[in-house]
Formats: structure tokens, sequence, C-alpha cells
């Protein structure tokens, strides 16, 4: 096997189709972790706004011509309570499992935090399952530590 050669580039409309398939997949790795999500086909994102917004970065990963990772990162308003004013929400970290440990969704988030940083951006934050453990372990190599519990009740 020859060495990975990555290219990262913004997603544009025309990926639009497979970014919902991407979302997808997405969906159906957490229904595990939350009971809650809905079992008829729904949506996280929206894509389109993610695209065209300036403040967002959708990137994708290709090799060979085949889009094989997406992530995105979009800088918000923070809490007013917080020393920064603003930070980089990243979500829609999707690696092909064909492609899972090789190390692209360190990469893509690497060219994500770097485009933040560009927009003087130095705070990060995601959201991961308490009990996505190989995420939480991936995340934490990068530098990401625990912050907030989201705690959940059900009473249905």
């Amino acid at each position: 096997m020859g060495k990975l050669i990555l290219v990262f580039r913004e997603a544009i409309d025309s990926d639009l189709a497979l970014l919902r398939e991407f979302e997808q997949r997405v969906i159906e790795a957490e229904r595990p972790y939350n009971s809650a999500i809905k079992s008829e086909p729904t949506t996280y994102y929206d894509i389109e706004s993610l695209i065209s917004d300036r403040d967002s970065q959708l990137l994708l990963a290709e090799t060979d011509n085949e889009i094989v990772a997406t992530g995105y990162a979009q800088i918000r308003s923070s809490k007013a309570s917080l020393k920064h004013a603003q930070h980089a929400y990243l979500g829609f970290m999707y690696v092909s499992p064909k492609h899972r440990g090789q190390g692209i969704n360190s990469m893509l988030i690497e060219q994500l935090i770097s485009w933040c940083e560009q927009r003087s951006v130095q705070n990060f934050y995601l959201d991961v399952y308490a009990l996505n453990r190989s995420a939480i372990k991936a995340y934490e190599k990068l530098g990401f530590r625990p912050s907030m519990v989201e705690m959940s009740l059900s009473r249905e």
C-alpha cells in the first residue's frame, strides 16, 4: 500500500448529495449512543448554510479523486462570561470506514483549526458522546479535554 495522498478542499454545492449521504452515516453511527434520535431519516446539519456562510468552513478530504472525509468549523459568538469573544465549533466529523485509522480526521481538524486561527479564533469546541471512547481518545490526542457534560432525562 502506497503513501496516502490527501487533498483538502472546501465543499461546493455539487457535493451536496454525497454530503447528505455522509450525514446519514454520522446519524447511524450515533444512534447507539442516543436512543432519542429519530428512527426515520432525519438531519443534523444545514449543509447549504455551512457551504455558503463566510463564518463556516465545510472541508472535504479527497484521495484518488474520492471524497473520504468531512468536517466543519463554524465561528460563533461565545458566552459573555468567557474570556474569549468568539470560538469555533467543530462538527460533521466523518471518515469513510475503509479510510479510518490513518489519521485523516486529525489532519482535517488541523486544517480547520488553521483556518480559524487565520481569523484570530483560538478556542475550539466539539461534541462527542461520552460512551464513544475511541472518538474521545482521538480528540484527546489533538489536545482536546473534557469540559462540560450534558445530562439528559426522558420520562417517556
